[in-house]
This record gives C-alpha cells, sequence and structure tokens, in this order.
C-alpha cells in the first residue's frame, strides 16, 4: 500500500486536457466578434465557416450546428438573459462577458435546441475549459445545471411578468426584444395582442435567402433550377433557396446577374418604377444607393424603358458596393459618390427619385438579430434630421410630374408617416400617391395611401414606402 493511501489521501486524478470542438469554438468566436467589435453576426460568420470547411473534420453538418447556435443564441439574448440571472448570485453586468456568451450558448443549447441535456452541458462545459479556464468551467458547469432544472416555458413562467400586470415587458422577456422595440412595434401595428405577439415571433424565425433576378440579365426561372428553390410570393423576379442555402453557389449570383434581396426590398422598386407620371420618363435617381440592391433593380428596370438611372451614395467605400452591383447592368447608368443633403444635380433633374433612408434597421430584425440589443430610442433622434432632409432633397430634385418614393427598413412611426407628413408640410406642391394598387395581388398593406410590409404578414422585412408626386412648379 502506496504511503499516500495509508494516510487516507485519494490519488490526485491526473490532469485532463480539455477536448476542442471546433463547431462550438466557431460559435464563440462569432459572439465575441459581435460583442467586442459591434459586428454583425451576418459578416463576421461566413468567412469564419468558409476558413472552417477548408478542414477536412467541418462538414454541413457542423456548418448548420454552429449557424443555429450563433443566431439563435442571438435573437433569444433576451431570454437567456433573464433566464441566466434567475441562476447566478450577482448582477449580469459583474459577468464577463466571454462568461456570459458561453452561458448564453449553454442556455440556447439546452432550452431552444433538441441537444441532451447532457450532451448540452457537458459540450458548453468543455468549450469554457477550452476560452476560459478549469476556474470559471466550474462556474459555467453549476449555472447550466440550474439552466437545466426547467424548459424554457418553465423558466419563462418563472421570469416574465405576467403579461395582464405589464403586457409590454411580458413581451420583451417572452419574444426576446427590448421594452422599447416592443412598445414601438406595436404602436406600428395598431395594438392588439395577437398581432404583435406573431410579429415578435416572426422576428426570431431565420428568413430562407430570397436572391433577385435582375431583368434582362437573368430570369426567376433560371434562379428555380437551383435545388429545392421555390419562387417568391409577391415580386416576379424573387426566388427563395432552401433553407440553408449558399447565394455564393448560385452561377448568376456569382457572375452579378442575380443578387441576394429581400422580396419587400424588391417590392418597393418595384412599386416606384410601376407609379404612373405625368410626361417623360427617362431620367431616374437613387439618392441613398449603398449597398445597391435596389439600385440594380431599378438600373434593371429603368434599361428596359429606355432611361437612365444615376445612383448616388454618400460613403465612397458603399459607392464602391453600388457600382459592383451594377456592373453589366443592360442599359446606361452611373455611380457617384455625393451627399444627398447637397447633391451635385440641379433641381427638378429627375422623373423618379427613390430615397431609402439611414434608419434604426427595426424592420429587418430578422436578419440582423443583435441589432435589437445596440439601437436605443435616442438613435430616433439622431436619424430625425437626415431623414428629413434626404426627403426634402428628393422632393426638390423632382420635376413636376414626378415621383418620389420614401422608403425605410423600419415601421417605426417616428422614421415614417411622422417624417413624410412633417416634410409635406412645406411643400403644398406635392401629395401623396396609393401606393397599394401599385403591388397587385399583395395584401394587407394597410390603410393607405403609403405601404407597411410585415414579416408575419409577408414573409419580407418590414419595409415601408411612401409615394410622393410634385404638382406643381
Amino acid at each position: 500500500m502506496s504511503e499516500q493511501s495509508r494516510r487516507g489521501h485519494k490519488p490526485a486524478k491526473p490532469y485532463r486536457r480539455p477536448k476542442k470542438d471546433p463547431v462550438r469554438i466557431l460559435a464563440f468566436e462569432a459572439l465575441r466578434a459581435v460583442d467586442e467589435r459591434d459586428a454583425y453576426a451576418n459578416l463576421v460568420l461566413p468567412p469564419l465557416l468558409r476558413k472552417a470547411r477548408e478542414k477536412d473534420d467541418f462538414d454541413a453538418r457542423d456548418a448548420a450546428l454552429a449557424t443555429e447556435l450563433v443566431y439563435g443564441t442571438l435573437r433569444r439574448q433576451g431570454t437567456y438573459d433573464a433566464v441566466i440571472a434567475a441562476c447566478v448570485d450577482r448582477p449580469l453586468r459583474e459577468v464577463d462577458p466571454p462568461v456570459l456568451d458561453v452561458l448564453s450558448l449553454g442556455a440556447h443549447q439546452l432550452l431552444g435546441t433538441r441537444i441532451p441535456t447532457h450532451a448540452a452541458v457537458s459540450a458548453t462545459v468543455e468549450l469554457a475549459r477550452v476560452v476560459l479556464g478549469d476556474g470559471r468551467a466550474k462556474f459555467v458547469n453549476a449555472v447550466l445545471r440550474k439552466i437545466a432544472q426547467n424548459d424554457l416555458d418553465g423558466w419563462i413562467e418563472k421570469v416574465a411578468p405576467p403579461y395582464d400586470e405589464d403586457p409590454e415587458d411580458h413581451l420583451a422577456v417572452v419574444h426576446s426584444h427590448p421594452r422599447w422595440v416592443v412598445s414601438a412595434l406595436w404602436d406600428s401595428l395598431g395594438g392588439g395582442r395577437a398581432g404583435i405577439e406573431e410579429l415578435l415571433a416572426a422576428d426570431n424565425e431565420r428568413p430562407r435567402v430570397t436572391l433577385v433576378a435582375r431583368p434582362g440579365r437573368a430570369t426567376s426561372q433560371e434562379l428555380l433550377r437551383e435545388e429545392a428553390a421555390e419562387a417568391g410570393r409577391w415580386s416576379p423576379y424573387a426566388v427563395r433557396l432552401a433553407e440553408g442555402g449558399e447565394p455564393g453557389a448560385v452561377e448568376a449570383v456569382r457572375e452579378g446577374r442575380a443578387g441576394v434581396q429581400d422580396e419587400g426590398s424588391q417590392l418597393v422598386a418595384l412599386a416606384l418604377a410601376n407609379a404612373p407620371l405625368e410626361g417623360p420618363d427617362t431620367k431616374w435617381l437613387d439618392g441613398c444607393a449603398g449597398p445597391g440592391g435596389k439600385a440594380a433593380l431599378l438600373g434593371a428596370l429603368a434599361a428596359e424603358r429606355g432611361a437612365t438611372l444615376l445612383a448616388s451614395e454618400k460613403q465612397p467605400h458603399r459607392a464602391g458596393l453600388v457600382a459592383k452591383a451594377l456592373a453589366g447592368n443592360p442599359g446606361p447608368y452611373q455611380v457617384i459618390a455625393a451627399d444627398g443633403t447637397r447633391p451635385p444635380w440641379r433641381p427638378g433633374s429627375f422623373d423618379r427619385v427613390l430615397v431609402d433612408v439611414p434608419c434604426t434597421g427595426l424592420g429587418a430584425l430578422r436578419r440582423r438579430p443583435e441589432a435589437r440589443w445596440r439601437r436605443r430610442p435616442e438613435d430616433l433622434d439622431n436619424f430625425a434630421p437626415l431623414q428629413r432632409a434626404l426627403l426634402r432633397t428628393a422632393l426638390d430634385s423632382v420635376r413636376v410630374g414626378g415621383v418620389v418614393g420614401y422608403a425605410t427598413c423600419s415601421p417605426h412611426l417616428a422614421e415614417t408617416r411622422v417624417v413624410v407628413a412633417d416634410v409635406l408640410k412645406q411643400y403644398p406642391d406635392a401629395e401623396l400617391v396609393d401606393a397599394r394598387p401599385l403591388l397587385p395581388g399583395v395584401p394587407a398593406l394597410g390603410d393607405g395611401p403609403d405601404i407597411q410590409l410585415w414579416p408575419h404578414v409577408h414573409g419580407t422585412d418590414a419595409m415601408y414606402l411612401a409615394l410622393i408626386r410634385r404638382t406643381a412648379g
């Protein structure tokens, strides 16, 4: 018998090197980039996945799991924060951000996936050992075991206030949106519990990739030859790829004849292009053209009519993206880097003008789930002067009888109807055009004359569009 055993001491366990799980390490790296650099997951994740795929041990299933872990964790961050807060003995702000990211990844596996409980806990603890060290891995293990004691519904019952006592806070926790965003979206919808619940739930569903076949260069029929692709619901140029479909694998996308573009964005361009005009129809302007999706579709539609598109974008690097999107357009066009509030063109130069103004982006939370946690109510005040200035410039830039389209990827009333109403007070020679008949077959567009699209109704981003005609000089 050894000396150690005679004294009653157990032999020390040999050190075990933590197992490196490439999928979860990649997911953790993506979450850290989102948190530390204010990066967007849709920009960070693809290069990480490409690099991982170059290794033989990372296949399509691994890529799908890593994607689900990243996007699922970001979408449900508000709910998971409430659950984690109930399982730790300190305020969340005192938990180191890398530790919180690991805990959130574990919470998503336990509460938001079908991964077995023991596998979710053990895999996350192993991740913690690799990226945090053994000491903090013990803390992660203890917290995850508490989380595992209830399923998601059980935790929501514990951490969300009752709907009857505080409906906005209840919905904020259940559907993982900041309270102020819940309130703003509810106001835009016009009340009612069913609609807001459906909208918030739709924001938490990952949308399929939608392509646009650029007229004169590609057809939807060509894109539909992709495996499991489906025609869009509303736009004749839209095709949805199968879940997990890679747009970069589509030949027409690689060649620039097609692009990635939400169907709501396509509908905005189509409505402006279809608006009736009085007089010539030869000069079109996209006054906020970056990164180029709408400009490419407008340029192709203009080419079919013999019209010319001028695409203007303030930021030079974004103007470069616009030029890339328009390269190969079948008709004449020009791309310039210019400030849309101090334009280099003369007033009354254009027949059709689109300004898709910078905004909070609350209509695209399906695609950028982290945006909901970055935006603040005060952002509305920061965007307001620019939105009004761009709309005024657009109205000055269009000729009498021409049409302006004011668009946002936000349904917030302060960025949509309030802006339009305020600016129109200064333009008695302008009138709203009923945009709804310009999108035949698309239901539930609102009371008009403007248009509001919704993820839970139309399966699109929550795009807003008001069409305005100049009626006198």
